[in-house]
């Protein structure tokens, strides 16, 4: 069940994303055109011919396969961006259940709540990351939704764990860290080293990891990922040095890793380096 939901977030997060990208190319727009690409009004539709879907053509995955990756009325190419979107979405959903680190209660308790919060976060992470993989940018649109619910998140994660208020000033803490160096960073460079959405995007993260060593972790990860892959792209000339690399990507992976395996880390470096 948690593949076929994976499957059909992620189609979702290919088609909102491309839905609010095309929302502010331009206001000047028919009212036909803004109810066509309104998240909640629009019908789905080729990004090419503008030609409504059937439910066949929607199917996650199969539809692509059958199609061969081609629309079925324009015969241009969808693209390999659309199933493996549906395929991430979905492993990771089956990996957060697979590799969650808190014990699931009974049905329907705070736990199951968390749990579920986070699959909704996933599938925002994973809309942010193809928006700035694709279009270097946050989007508000998406960034400031993602505060609330990771907001949400927190309290319920708090509530699970029965940490009160230490758990309320371990979670600032941990927004503290990432926002605040972040807010740092754009501010001494006026924006060159780190973009204003980033900025945002670390108050999620904060809240998320919950505590000032993950988020110290997630700092870490995130600058190891873009290192791994960004100093291999201007070696081989992809990328020059004054060539801006999305780091939103790098941070949310990063927190997903910490989130599902931090916990086991730390305790085991704490039982190997902390214990006299």
């Amino acid at each position: 069940m948690l593949l076929v939901l994976g499957l059909c977030m992620g189609s979702f997060v290919e088609a909102t994303s491309w839905r609010i990208h095309e929302q502010t190319k331009s206001k000047k727009r028919t009212i036909q055109e803004k109810r066509d690409l309104s998240i909640s009004q629009g019908r789905s539709m080729c990004a090419h011919c503008r030609h409504q879907l059937a439910w066949y053509d929607l199917v996650p995955l199969l539809s692509w396969v059958t199609l061969a990756g081609k629309c079925r009325y324009c015969r241009k190419s969808i693209g390999w961006q659309a199933p493996l979107l549906e395929l991430a979405t979905a492993s990771l959903f089956v990996l957060s259940y697979v590799c969650w680190p808190y014990t699931l209660g009974p049905c329907f308790g705070v736990s199951w709540l968390l749990i579920a919060m986070w699959m909704v976060l996933i599938v925002g992470f994973v809309m942010l990351s193809v928006y700035d993989l694709r279009w270097m940018l946050l989007p508000d649109r998406i960034v400031y939704p993602m505060q609330v619910l990771a907001g949400v998140y927190a309290g319920l994660q708090i509530w699970a764990l029965g940490t009160g208020i230490r758990g309320v000033v371990s979670a600032l803490l941990g927004v503290l860290i990432l926002a605040g160096l972040f807010w740092g960073l754009y501010q001494v460079s006026r924006g060159a080293w780190i973009g204003g959405g980033d900025v945002k995007l670390a108050v999620v993260l904060g809240l998320v990891v919950g505590t000032p060593l993950k988020a110290g972790l997630v700092l870490f990860l995130s600058s190891l990922l873009g290192s791994v892959v960004g100093v291999p792209a201007m070696i081989v000339g992809k990328q020059g040095r004054n060539t801006k690399i999305p780091f939103g990507p790098f941070l949310m992976v990063a927190t997903i890793v910490i989130v599902l395996f931090g916990t086991s880390a730390v305790d085991w470096y704490t039982r190997q380096f902390m214990t006299f």
